[in-house]
């Protein structure tokens, strides 16, 4: 990937998990300053990890767009929330996804440019894609989506698996994103759509005699 996508994809990525950061504070009656904190904390903490596990220099601080992005985004969403003071759940949820979709793709391609291989990038990619929201909502004292048996980690290895995929298969990079991008999205929103969990240590009910 060219470094333009890549700060391009990155910037609009940090976008939405700052907007989703955001929403939430508010959900949760967090004024100030306090809904930068969350918003920044939502949009940057994935990544950071990330880059500090591949001993890379930190996204933001070597790239100053990410944080006038996070910023931008979160200014926009306190301006929407004071003429729309009572947003649909579902933007929060649609917003989130997004931006995890898309985190997920930038960790696979940071990881595979660091020379890891296939495997090592798609837990690099859920790690991305997963930290800041679980930041966020242990911040917000709610349960992390990751944690509730919802599709959610599940939909971004999902997505990771279509990525591994389709570059195995020598695919131009775009549709290796998109299709990504495409099954972490649909996969997610079916899922709550249906009420589909994820219910690995459910105890068996035992038949009657």
């Amino acid at each position: 990937m060219s470094t333009e996508y890549f700060i391009v994809l990155g910037v609009v990525g940090v976008a939405f998990f700052a907007v989703s950061g955001a929403l939430l504070g508010h959900d949760k009656s967090i004024n100030g300053f306090g809904i930068v904190v969350v918003g920044v904390m939502t949009a940057l903490g994935g990544g950071t990890l990330r880059d500090l596990l591949l001993g890379k220099p930190i996204f933001w601080v070597e790239t100053s767009e990410y944080l006038l992005a996070t910023y931008s985004a979160i200014f926009a969403t306190v301006l929407f929330i004071r003429y729309m003071p009572s947003p649909s759940n579902f933007y929060f949820i649609l917003i989130d996804t997004i931006g995890l979709a898309i985190f997920n793709v930038i960790g696979i391609e940071k990881a595979l440019i660091s020379g890891t291989g296939m495997i090592v990038a798609l837990t690099m990619g859920m790690t991305t894609g997963i930290f800041g929201g679980l930041m966020r909502d242990v911040v917000c004292r709610e349960v992390p989506y990751v944690m509730r048996g919802d599709v959610y980690a599940s939909a971004c290895f999902a997505g990771g698996l279509t990525y591994a995929a389709l570059f195995a298969l020598d695919i131009p990079y775009i549709w290796c994103i998109l299709g990504s991008i495409s099954v972490t999205v649909l996969m997610r929103i079916a899922s709550l759509h249906w009420g589909v969990k994820v219910d690995l240590f459910r105890k068996r009910t035992p038949r009657p005699n």
